[in-house]
């Protein structure tokens, strides 16, 4: 993953395969409320990492992780699809990994664990809901324009974060028949969650660094500023309580 003087690296381990990430930290003194954040499939990009910043300006630690091992090919869309693919095809690996991250994120020194947050853009969209699935004590669960179909549905009375599901009505990688599930699983799991369409955005709604790349995918601002505003608000309110 991306590394720089404004991050310090952070590592994960999940079942003998090297995981690793980046941190950034806020000023203050701890322990501070964390937020596990996963970017799309393609890695962490300029939006990407100024997310992260943001987070840890909004007084958080910003925990980016790479769901893939530690030196896998992502130099291209092709390279990073074969890794996604993967993944994708392996969901119980997905699920159990991501898992691992939330706590290895738990362990950070300066983090109060019982004050985790996690936040996904697209496949990391994925990953945080398969987070919130597992039944993991995480606080709260952000996932801009996710895939939001799974292999094994929240079993009732497993889910224990306040998700906030943001999607583009207009996303064909989100079919309307996925997004109708995905309340329905969530409704019969009992979660506490919100479910939000922008009727006219489409896939990777939040981010100016895929503009465009291929069919079906636009950057809305709007969309992006409102998704983002919630989810802050969302960690304000629950990662304070």
């Amino acid at each position: 993953m991306a590394m720089d003087d404004r991050f310090e690296p952070v590592a994960c381990n999940h079942e003998g395969i090297a995981l690793e990430g980046f941190v950034a930290r806020p000023q203050s003194d701890g322990p501070h409320a964390a937020v596990l954040m996963i970017p799309g499939a393609t890695g962490p990009g300029l939006s990407f990492e100024a997310a992260v910043q943001a987070v840890a300006k909004a007084g958080y630690v910003a925990v980016a992780a790479s769901m893939y091992a530690r030196g896998a090919d992502i130099s291209t869309p092709q390279a990073a699809g074969r890794h996604f693919a993967d993944l994708m095809e392996r969901p119980e690996v997905l699920r159990a990994r991501v898992v691992a991250w939330f706590e290895a994120v738990c362990a950070l020194p300066g983090v109060d664990p019982e004050r985790v947050a996690a936040v996904g853009y697209c496949f990391g969209g994925k990953c945080v809901l398969e987070l919130a699935r597992s039944g993991a004590p995480v606080r709260a669960v952000s996932s801009f324009h996710g895939l939001l179909a799974t292999h094994a549905p929240a079993a009732p009375g497993t889910v224990t974060p306040h998700i906030a599901i943001w999607t583009g009505g207009r996303d064909p990688y989100v079919p309307r028949a996925d997004f109708d599930a995905v309340r329905a699983e969530l409704d019969l799991a009992g979660a506490n969650y919100s479910a939000t369409e922008f009727a006219r955005a489409r896939h990777a709604f939040t981010d100016p660094d895929h503009d465009g790349i291929a069919e079906g995918i636009e950057y809305d601002a709007a969309a992006h500023r409102i998704a983002w505003s919630g989810t802050l608000a969302l960690l304000e309110v629950i990662l304070s309580a």
